[in-house]
């Protein structure tokens, strides 16, 4: 990993960081930091309080959707990491701006970093990229998230200036794990769901929840000034394969095979989402600059 030399240890175990959406990636992170720093929580569920402080997690009350309750944000942490979801509604998300107006009162943020999706791209049509392709998202929560990132860019060039602040965005794809709650994909093999035929199929993209929590923390110390990173894994598979994979290894039925015009007739307008966006994606800059070690290069190291 990416931690300090040991005569700089001292220093790194009293930054404070404080973690917005805190659910299973911002959990496993907070795990690699304790107890080297103060990790701190926003949560508007008072029912995660007790489970958070056993855990050794600083637990702070307050809502995104009412700006009253962060003000004791300003000044409170030096590294914060951004994992929140945006409303799920509207072309753009408030959220994100309520916390940054938070955050500048007082200053003193070091680092930020926002966790975004690769859903900003739009459909690539199976073409392999890099961070510099243009945006083009085809649905309302893509755009929810272009307006974020457009945001965390802009807070972060004026506290640059005021404050010497480096705000990254991670670009992020399918989570999984087998320990994930919702990212287990036997979940989904074992419903039956289907997948497209191999002459409609995308190609889709990962990242193991467990390399994604240290491409966060590796984010928060190395992630350069307004700088975007794909945090995805080395996979470059069709999405029907993938599932295929997946009953095979784990002696399972593989899923049923359809057309787009069946898909289009059977299945929902989010699931179909899913299915209508083709993309493979360059990783060079989480390796190269983040400096991170995929410890799950691949779905089948990390599944097996």
């Amino acid at each position: 990993m990416f931690y300090p030399q040991p005569a700089r240890h001292t220093r790194f175990r009293q930054t404070r960081v404080l973690i917005v959406g805190c659910g299973d990636v911002g959990s496993r992170a907070a795990g690699l930091l304790l107890p080297r720093c103060r990790v701190l929580a926003l949560t508007s569920q008072r029912d995660k309080v007790a489970v958070w402080r056993q855990a050794g997690i600083v637990p702070l009350l307050g809502n995104l959707d009412h700006p009253a309750t962060l003000a004791r944000l300003a000044g409170l942490a030096t590294r914060v990491l951004h994992l929140a979801p945006p409303p799920g509604h509207g072309a753009t998300d408030p959220r994100t701006t309520r916390l940054l107006a938070a955050l500048a009162r007082r200053g003193g943020v070091k680092s930020f970093v926002y966790g975004s999706t690769t859903g900003v791209y739009g459909d690539a049509q199976g073409a392999l990229f890099d961070e510099t392709r243009a945006v083009a998202p085809a649905t309302d929560r893509g755009r929810r998230r272009v307006d974020a990132e457009a945001r965390v860019r802009w807070w972060g060039r004026r506290q640059a200036l005021q404050a010497g602040t480096r705000a990254s965005i991670l670009r992020i794809p399918g989570i999984y794990a087998l320990d994930r709650e919702g990212g287990d994909p036997r979940e989904r093999v074992r419903k039956g769901s289907p997948v497209l035929k191999p002459d409609d199929d995308v190609y889709t993209n990962h990242i193991h929840a467990d390399d994604l929590a240290r491409a966060c923390l590796a984010a928060l110390w190395r992630g350069r000034p307004g700088r975007v990173v794909h945090a995805c894994d080395d996979t470059d598979m069709h999405m029907g394969d993938y599932f295929d994979w997946v009953a095979d290894y784990f002696g399972l039925p593989r899923p049923p095979r359809m057309s787009r015009t069946e898909a289009a007739a059977a299945l929902s307008p989010m699931q179909l989402s899913f299915m209508s966006e083709s993309r493979r994606l360059k990783n060079d800059r989480l390796k190269q600059e983040l400096r991170l070690r995929l410890r799950y290069p691949s779905i089948q190291n990390g599944l097996s």
